[in-house]
């Protein structure tokens, strides 16, 4: 099989159906991949860390790649390594770089548009719902690492860059995220956009409340990154666990 014949060829819909499930699974998530992310950095040679979470990273993608349906532990593997390996991305921009947040995220704000563009240029549509060939399924991917790495951004700038804090970034993220939602319903925002900035958003949102309560500066509570990463990723195998048994986000 040829390579444009792979990226064509229809294969069935490897995404979850967007549920309550979907939301609360991507929230826990997100801060999972902040609090390991952070964690990891510290106490573990930070370049040994980035090497070894990009491999594990890439190989979660290929899976996912290559498996022939919609299976929760899979999909969602690739999503919790999409999280670590896009926080250390952009922590490596503000840290090792020197890039301030201001620019990395709107860096990552550019490479966010740009995917969207020839997603949509190549695809005539940006629905997770037409996922059903390889090409689509990568254009998906790429779009989900870039959200992760431009939220992770957006996130530490509103806390610190703009003396918000965990907790205050975390409350006006909230706000933003259940905000589509009301135009969806109230005032008929197109769907397709209402999720994308919802799901944008839920990148900074999971991760301002991970480091509020993991954290012991910028009004953190300072439990620990660590015991942090722990809890989330309890509640994601919880999670993913139930919905491999009961289906409920399977067609």
């Amino acid at each position: 099989m040829s390579f444009s014949t792979f990226l064509t060829k229809t294969v069935l819909r490897k995404v979850p159906e967007i549920t309550l499930f979907f939301w609360i699974i991507k929230l826990l998530t997100t801060a999972m991949g902040e609090s390991t992310s952070d964690y990891l950095v510290v106490h573990v040679d930070p370049y040994l860390a980035v090497i070894v979470c990009g491999v594990i990273f890439i190989v979660s993608i290929l899976l996912q790649l290559f498996v022939k349906r919609y299976i929760p532990a899979v999909y969602w593997f690739a999503v919790v390594m999409v999280a670590v390996f896009g926080t250390m991305v952009a922590d490596v921009m503000h840290i090792v770089l020197n890039v301030p947040y201001w620019a990395s995220s709107s860096l990552y704000a550019v490479i966010l548009a740009i995917i969207f563009i020839l997603w949509y240029r190549i695809e005539h549509t940006l629905s997770i719902h037409s996922i059903n060939t390889h090409r689509r399924e990568i254009f998906y991917w790429a779009t989900v690492t870039a959200t992760f790495a431009m939220g992770t951004a957006v996130g530490d700038m509103t806390a610190s860059t703009f003396a918000l804090g965990y907790f205050t970034s975390g409350v006006l993220f909230a706000v933003l995220f259940l905000l589509p939602a009301l135009l969806y319903y109230r005032f008929r925002l197109n769907g397709i956009v209402a999720f994308w900035i919802s799901y944008i958003l839920t990148r900074p949102l999971g991760a301002s409340f991970a480091d509020w309560i993991g954290k012991p500066y910028l009004g953190g509570l300072g439990l620990g990154d660590g015991k942090i990463s722990l809890i989330l990723a309890f509640l994601i195998i919880i999670c993913v666990g139930y919905l491999s048994l009961s289906k409920k986000d399977s067609r």
